[in-house]
Formats: structure tokens, sequence, C-alpha cells
């Protein structure tokens, strides 16, 4: 089974929104590796704890690490970066990590575009389909599945669409079947989303991170301009989904 750790960055509004981008991403990981790779994940932190004095229990939220510290102002502001810098060295060390990229640009998008519902549902059918033809890396069991654990969201309303994909999911035809479409329901993801708390999670934190790089490639603050964090992103390369779409040659699906 593949177990897929999602969080975001920016905000999903249309209207009066500060951010141009939403950006959702899963960081997948096959059960066989989720013990390894959480060990590994632990003895990283214990060296962020021995060189920064980054805390086990210290939650690495990307964003509020550079712009709204709260207790970890007590780490100066380029080591707080340098975690986020070694954070991702970590994780593109580890390579049967997945990680899917969906980002909507809201600039051009009509009023009343749902930017969170079709972002979460081209996240779930890219982790259905790379599922069903086999393409993660890692283990693979005789039939995979998959289940979704993401960081609180609007939970509700999550868990209402992934049902609904279960049972009603419209495909727009590719040319060769001609106009219309058809219903490929997600047929591999069973349960409902497991929402969990980042702070709790060193997984969902890891999803965290590689969105809020993610977004700052796209449209980076002053600081990370000027720290050249806009090229973070790209530290990820090796551990990139590249196969969730073949106009993006790192596999991002934009929207």
């Amino acid at each position: 089974m593949f177990l897929m750790y999602v969080d975001e960055s920016g905000d999903c509004g249309l209207v009066n929104t500060p951010t141009r981008y939403f950006v959702l991403t899963g960081l997948v990981v096959h059960e066989l590796r989720w013990r390894q790779y959480l060990d590994q994940l632990i003895e990283f932190r214990r060296q962020m704890r021995q060189q920064f004095t980054l805390r086990l229990r210290d939650e690495i939220h990307a964003s509020a690490m550079i712009n709204s510290p709260g207790d970890l102002v007590r780490i100066m502001r380029y080591d707080r970066l340098a975690i986020i810098r070694a954070f991702a060295d970590e994780l593109a060390s580890m390579p049967d990590f997945n990680v899917l990229n969906v980002v909507v640009d809201k600039h051009d998008k009509p009023s009343g575009y749902d930017v969170f519902g079709m972002a979460w549902k081209v996240l779930i059918q890219r982790f259905e389909n790379t599922l069903s033809r086999r393409n993660f890396s890692g283990p693979r069991n005789a039939d995979e599945c998959g289940m979704i654990f993401p960081d609180h969201t609007d939970d509700k309303k999550l868990t209402l669409l992934l049902r609904q994909m279960r049972r009603y999911n419209p495909i727009p035809n590719q040319a060769t079947f001609g106009p219309g479409y058809r219903n490929l329901a997600v047929g591999r993801l069973i349960e409902d989303p497991n929402f969990r708390d980042s702070s709790h999670s060193y997984f969902v934190q890891a999803a965290d991170l590689a969105a809020f790089l993610l977004y700052q490639r796209l449209a980076p603050s002053a600081y990370m301009r000027k720290k050249a964090g806009q090229n973070y992103f790209d530290r990820l390369d090796p551990i990139l989904c590249k196969v969730a779409s073949s106009k993006d040659p790192q596999g991002i699906v934009f929207l």
C-alpha cells in the first residue's frame, strides 16, 4: 500500500486573496518504507537539535519558520532557512519518496471556480493513475492500494469529494475517443481521508516543505529571493513524480 501525506501552500480564495497560486503537494511512500523513512527523519531531527537547538517536538512549518516563527524565534532567521534547506536535501536522499504537485494559478479563473475542489480532484486522480500504472518508485505488492493523510483542511468537503469520486468521476475524452466524458471512478483508494495534525507528523511536515518551496519558486518573497530560496525546490528533483504530467519536466500539474 502507498500512503500519501498532503499539505498546501497559498490560499484557495479567489476574491481579495493575498496569493496568486494555490499549491497542493502529496508526499507518497510505500508502507514497506514507512518505518525506515520515519527513523531517518527522526535521526535528521536529532541532528537539527544538536546543530540548531530545534527540538524533536518543534514543528517544521516552512512558511512560519521564515515569517512568523513564534517560539522558534530563538533560532536565528538564517539558521531557520538552513534547516529548511537541510530538510529538502534530506528528503531528496530518500529515493523511494514520490512527490506529486498540483498548482492552481488563480489570476485567470472565473468567478465560482472551485480552487480547492479542482486541485484536490486532480491530485487524487494523479495518485490513482500512478498507482494503477505502477509508476511509483519503491517496493511493490501484487495489487497496490492507497490511503490519503492530509493536514487538517476543509475536512468535510474533502471527505465528500473522495466518496463521490469513487462513484462518479467524469473525465473529458481524449481526441481518439471523440467528444464527451468517461466515468473513471476511483477504485484503488481505501477509506476516507485520515486527517493529521501537522505538528504531530514528520511526513505531513515534509509535504508542507515541498509545497512551500514550490510556491516560493513561483512567487518568492523578498527574503527568499534575496537568499536564492526560489531555487530550493530544485533540490527535491530526485524525488519528484515526473510521470504525473507530460507537460512539465518536473511533473507539476498546472491548472
